[in-house]
């Protein structure tokens, strides 16, 4: 299990980036538009850097629902490989079979 304070500040920066995803998406959409005035880009990109940091998606760190795991991380199941083995010899995912030969 991870330290809930790790768990929690990753959900703290989930929320910012939801929160700044449209601002952030308008500013660099203008800092990156050659036709534009450079002064106009300076203003944008000044505007972006004033933004809270931890709005950023790549600060995000994927983590494991069941866990808060943030290795071995399967995108797709949203959890670590460790859940889903002991999720999987329980029974409780839905075909998935652990192999034996």
């Amino acid at each position: 299990m991870a330290k809930k304070s790790a768990v929690e500040n990753n959900e703290k920066k989930r929320r910012l980036v939801a929160r700044d995803a449209e601002k952030r998406a308008a500013l660099k959409a203008i800092t990156k538009d050659a036709s534009l005035p450079l002064e106009e880009r300076f203003q944008a990109q000044l505007k972006l850097a004033a933004l809270p940091r931890n709005g950023a998606k790549v600060r995000l760190r994927n983590r494991c629902e069941v866990t808060g795991r943030p290795r071995g991380y399967y995108r797709k199941l949203k959890m670590s490989r460790i859940a889903l083995r002991d999720l999987g010899n329980k029974g409780k995912i839905p075909g998935l079979v652990k192999s034996s030969w």
